[in-house]
């Protein structure tokens, strides 16, 4: 019973239970880009069916990761499937742990609001699109918002974060950013402003058909 209902593997070498980020990232991605297009189908069609079944699937799979076991999560299983040839990066599993409590109560409010009352409401576009920002911070950039919240409501250190960024230390010279570099993303920046207010127009028209496909597929 020990061995399917715990948090964390056992790994030689470190002295708490940890998990491998790889995967966490890979099933953020994969929750992440059923999220969006969930949320685009109700903003494009008003259709909800999406994003309840994607919510009851979130919530469940929380669920099991907090209460059961992570390696019983079936987006952490498709995550290690896709990860399972690159090389593991441990990371501390409490502060996961508290991470995925956090997402456990974001998914529950959204699961009453939507699933059991069959409602909508600011509350629930604005807990969606909290979990759309923690899904994508984690996958894309590997930053873990929710573990942010550990040190605020635990007094011991967290330990082996994803880029060790629980340990203080000085940026390598290849992590700086020159002044140079913030100039040139303010300049694209104004780049993009400048293009959208000048070819606007342009943009907006619809592209035509170039070999015709659409009429023919319509005339068939």
């Amino acid at each position: 019973m020990n061995k399917i209902i715990q948090f964390g593997e056992e790994v030689e070498g470190y002295n708490i239970p940890v998990l491998n980020e790889r995967e966490i990232r890979a099933s953020a991605g994969i929750l992440f880009l059923f999220m969006l297009i969930s949320l685009m189908l109700i903003i494009f069609r008003q259709d909800f069916i999406m994003i309840k079944y994607m919510i009851t699937f979130f919530l469940t799979d929380f669920i099991i990761r907090v209460f059961i076991n992570p390696k019983y999560s079936p987006t952490l299983i498709l995550g290690r499937l896709i990860v399972g040839n690159q090389v593991p990066e441990y990371v501390g599993a409490a502060q996961k742990k508290f991470s995925w409590m956090i997402g456990i109560v974001l998914a529950s409010v959204m699961f009453v609001h939507m699933v059991v009352i069959n409602a909508f409401s600011p509350i629930t576009g604005i807990t969606c699109l909290i979990c759309l920002i923690f899904l994508f911070f984690e996958s894309v950039f590997g930053i873990c918002l929710g573990c942010k919240f550990y040190k605020l409501f635990k007094k011991e250190k967290a330990q082996y974060c994803p880029g060790e960024v629980c340990d203080v230390k000085a940026k390598q010279e290849i992590q700086k950013t020159s002044l140079v570099q913030m100039l040139i993303v303010l300049g694209f920046i104004a780049y993009i402003f400048l293009a959208s207010f000048f070819f606007n127009g342009e943009f907006s028209k619809k592209p035509y058909d170039i070999f015709g496909v659409q009429k023919t597929a319509e005339s068939k």
